[in-house]
């Protein structure tokens, strides 16, 4: 028994969107993976610890679905098997539902999830950064500000209150008044590149309340990471369409091939 006609060329297709859909799914798999070994990945700072890796597992569960949605659709082609082609739509289908629903999760709460991702990022500024207990936070962060070119959460002044400057924070009504120094140490991370000898070391110092030296980032990092965003949010719906589109394609195909698989057995 073997499918012709036009199912035949629908199989060949349906085995080439499974080999995309594999792929897809181990480079997810193998990037959840990175992320969760890996302390200093840069995304580790828009979230606390327990949402990143909440966010890290879901990620990873999404990737071994895909990764095994394309197993049943490559077996179930090969075979001819209805079974295994309705377990491929079932897996499918639940994978664009899921990410239909973040998204639409997402844009309903653009809003909080700035706030969040601000608020993350602040307190690794001034809780976390240069505490030894804390220390691949503070390599993280380091490779955040020199790769997005920027300094603290909303800007350098952030490390005027930051533990990075010894600032007791027990207290936050009494930060403004007793615990601040004039004076305030940021990273070396917030000087710009190709600077002269000495030249970063002297711009690290800075007067609370007064002008930014322009040999150091001006930008907050919060505010990079959306200007990003919004600067390649052509691409990344353009990308999230097209592998919607496919989906929508492959369930399609699978429905059409278990129509013709239970035509085919009935003929026989």
């Amino acid at each position: 028994m073997g499918l012709k006609g036009c199912c035949s060329c629908v199989k060949y297709l349906m085995v080439l969107i499974n080999i995309l859909f594999w792929l897809i799914g181990l480079s997810i798999v193998i990037t959840s993976v990175w992320m969760l070994t890996d302390p200093t990945f840069m995304l580790s700072m828009t979230q606390s610890y327990n949402h990143y890796h909440i966010a890290l597992y879901v990620f990873l569960g999404i990737g071994i679905l895909i990764t095994l949605g394309a197993f049943f659709g490559c077996w179930g082609v090969c075979r001819e098997s209805q079974c295994l082609l309705v377990s491929f739509f079932c897996v499918i289908l639940i994978v664009m539902v899921a990410q239909i629903a973040a998204g639409a999760w997402a844009f309903h709460n653009k809003d909080k999830l700035d706030d969040i991702v601000r608020a993350a990022v602040k307190s690794s500024v001034q809780e976390e950064y240069g505490q030894s207990t804390m220390s691949s936070r503070t390599v993280t962060f380091d490779t955040l500000q020199k790769n997005l070119k920027c300094c603290g959460a909303d800007g350098p002044g952030d490390w005027a209150t930051s533990r990075f400057n010894n600032v007791d924070r027990t207290n936050i009504v009494e930060i403004a008044v007793s615990s601040m120094n004039v004076f305030y140490n940021i990273p070396e991370s917030c000087c710009k590149e190709d600077l002269k000898d000495n030249e970063c070391e002297l711009s690290r110092r800075l007067k609370f309340g007064g002008p930014l030296n322009t040999a150091i980032y001006q930008q907050g990092c919060v505010d990079k990471m959306i200007e990003i965003i919004y600067e390649n949010w052509v691409s990344i719906f353009a990308i999230t369409i097209a592998v919607i589109l496919l989906e929508l394609l492959s369930l399609t195909f699978a429905l059409s091939l278990c129509c013709a698989v239970r035509n085919q057995h009935y003929k026989d």
